[in-house]
């Protein structure tokens, strides 16, 4: 299975497990962790939820070749209702304690998903990217907001304009990481995090996280509504299609021809 995701000692782990495509993620696996999101949303026995990836890869983002197969419009299907939007409205909307422990790359989604957990823990190797001007696209899932929050507006526009990757350091200094550990330390420390929120009152860990969310809970909302009618647009763009064709031609993209 791509995506493994077990229940234990008040913790629901949630694993990318497709190590031969660097944990790539395809629709099946969105609505696999959508759905372990939403049963554990709803089991009270979850206290916290633990997202994990590899040793040495976290995930290289969207399955590309899924990607474009399941990214054209469907008559009378939104965009919305695709189960990557359905992972991170879950993702969002999670009323419980979400760390994530990464090692190795998190590339796009990867990365943005990052700004929906609350305590993010980076091995000494992670690497992260946010490369979607580079395929001619734009930010997603409140990342154009949420990044400049975090980081503030120079760092973050170096990171969304130019697409280029960064180390743990940097994103431990730009307050997308809580803290960064040695490699072979990351999952046994996030697990002693994630069983110190277990042992604390429920109560009190789920109303001190939507306080802290809901001031920026409608922005986050028309943010995602607003990237997602832009980044469907500009997925039919002519930009979008050389930044593809180049990406498996094994070349690098002429944006030069584009205004």
């Amino acid at each position: 299975m791509d995506i493994l995701s077990s229940k234990a000692d008040g913790v629901l782990t949630i694993e990318f497990n497709r190590p031969e495509r660097k944990n790539a993620i395809t629709s099946v696996m969105y609505q696999a962790m959508c759905d372990a999101l939403t049963d554990g949303e709803n089991d009270p026995a979850v206290r916290a939820v633990l997202i994990i990836g590899k040793p040495e890869i976290f995930t290289a983002g969207n399955d590309l070749d899924d990607f474009l197969k399941n990214s054209a419009p469907v008559e009378g299907v939104a965009a919305s209702d695709r189960p990557v939007f359905r992972f991170m409205r879950a993702l969002n909307a999670s009323s419980k304690p979400v760390v994530a422990a990464v090692a190795g790359a998190a590339v796009g989604i990867g990365t943005t998903m990052l700004l929906h957990c609350d305590l993010v823990y980076a091995a000494d190797n992670a690497k992260f990217s946010l490369p979607f001007s580079q395929l001619g696209l734009c930010p997603e899932f409140a990342s154009s907001l949420l990044l400049p929050q975090l980081a503030g507006y120079p760092r973050a526009a170096e990171k969304l304009l130019l697409g280029e990757a960064f180390l743990a350091q940097e994103a431990f200094e730009m307050g997308l990481v809580s803290k960064v550990v040695a490699q072979d330390e990351l999952l046994p420390f996030a697990r002693r995090q994630a069983a110190k929120l277990v042992a604390l009152p429920a109560a009190s860990i789920r109303v001190t996280k939507s306080l802290m969310k809901r001031a920026k809970a409608d922005a986050i909302t028309s943010t995602m509504a607003a990237e997602n009618e832009l980044f469907g647009a500009m997925l039919q763009a002519p930009e979008a299609k050389e930044a593809f064709t180049a990406f498996f031609e094994k070349r690098k993209p002429d944006f030069s021809k584009f205004s």
